[in-house]
């Protein structure tokens, strides 16, 4: 892995953790890395990699949850040809290819409990064997992980090997959300803006007015930097106007016409107007001739009222009908067969 590290902030709680992973970044210990999604653990890892001896080594990712449980163990440890279906030459695993380098592992707690034995091994005596081979093989290797689990709990749910997490946890460097980073928001905000603006050939840089600074400063960022920057990026490119930027959409998803959400998996989603004010309380008031003690007649009358009614709304579109008057489709085929209406609006 080869690219530029960006590392942002000024707040102390951010600068302490940095501060504890450069100090680490120098001995040959494991590192344990924690964080919610978008705090930039990859970051850091790199760091840790970047400022050690073996910074002119490789420095190999891997992550644990991007693969089927299955497929890790090959992964992180190789396998000889004939291993299994599919293996039809020798391959070398992430360990090999990190040989006196940094191995990175994210999203370490998905790892299962048969790869957490194996990695358990490697990390403690240095060894390794491909799967399919009976030779076990020497590896140098630093280890640095991360996750966004509290790992301690998930040992004590059984779920992770105490001895695999005592030996990962030399030091643990914890970085904080961004919503713990006071001050944070608007350095990273105008550093991700200026690269955007340079990026579509702005000439001058012309900051983010009151209302959006407010709204950026206020907004509580679940997806911290990963988050910020996609809102900074596209309030940037969309911006047409002169002056500050102004206009910050946090949510892209909201929209009048996002599909609603559908009454079974089988059905095709349908973009629904919203039908306004449907009565259902009161059923209208009989003829004057009609009986009043006809309850069934009434009810039917009624029915078909209100299914003429909605198809109207929804333009005779059926499946809209369907999703307003809160109806599988095959219901409201079934009601409007019975009242004749199949064809109404045809």
């Amino acid at each position: 892995m080869e690219r530029a590290t960006t590392v942002i902030g000024q707040s102390s709680s951010f600068l302490d953790a940095l501060e504890r992973a450069s100090r680490a970044a120098a001995l040959d210990r494991p590192v344990l890395v924690i964080g919610e999604r978008g705090t930039g653990k990859e970051l850091v890892a790199e760091r840790l990699h970047r400022l050690s001896p073996r910074w002119d080594q490789p420095l190999v990712v891997m992550n644990c949850a991007a693969l089927p449980e299955t497929l890790i163990e090959a992964e992180l440890f190789g396998h000889e040809a004939g291993a299994f279906t599919g293996a039809t030459k020798a391959r070398a695993g992430r360990f090999e290819e990190a040989h006196r380098g940094t191995l990175f592992l994210d999203e370490l707690g998905t790892l299962s409990m048969a790869a957490q034995d194996r990695l358990l091994r490697a990390v403690e005596y240095g060894e390794i064997t491909r799967i399919g081979s009976s030779r076990p093989l020497h590896v140098d290797v630093r280890i640095v992980a991360a996750t966004n689990e509290h790992l301690p709990a998930r040992v004590e749910q059984g779920k992770f090997r105490a001895d695999l997490l005592d030996r990962l946890s030399f030091e643990v460097v914890t970085l904080p959300p961004l919503r713990a980073r006071a001050g944070d928001v608007m350095v990273l905000a105008e550093f991700y803006g200026r690269r955007m603006a340079s990026e579509m050939g702005w000439e001058d840089w012309p900051g983010f007015g009151a209302r959006a600074s407010d709204e950026l400063e206020r907004y509580d960022w679940p997806g911290n930097v990963r988050e910020l920057r996609n809102v900074v990026e596209r309030a940037v490119y969309r911006w047409e106007r002169e002056g500050p930027i102004d206009s910050i959409e946090i949510d892209p998803f909201q929209s009048p016409f996002r599909p609603r959400p559908m009454a079974h998996s089988a059905a095709v989603p349908v973009m629904v107007p919203q039908l306004e004010a449907v009565e259902t309380t009161a059923p209208p008031q009989p003829e004057p001739e009609e009986d009043i003690r006809d309850f069934k007649l009434r009810v039917a009358r009624f029915e078909r009222d209100l299914l003429l009614r909605a198809l109207s709304e929804c333009r005779y579109n059926q499946r809209a009908t369907a999703e307003v008057l809160g109806l599988t489709y095959d219901q409201l085929r079934h009601a409007l067969k019975r009242h004749e209406l199949l064809s109404a609006g045809s």
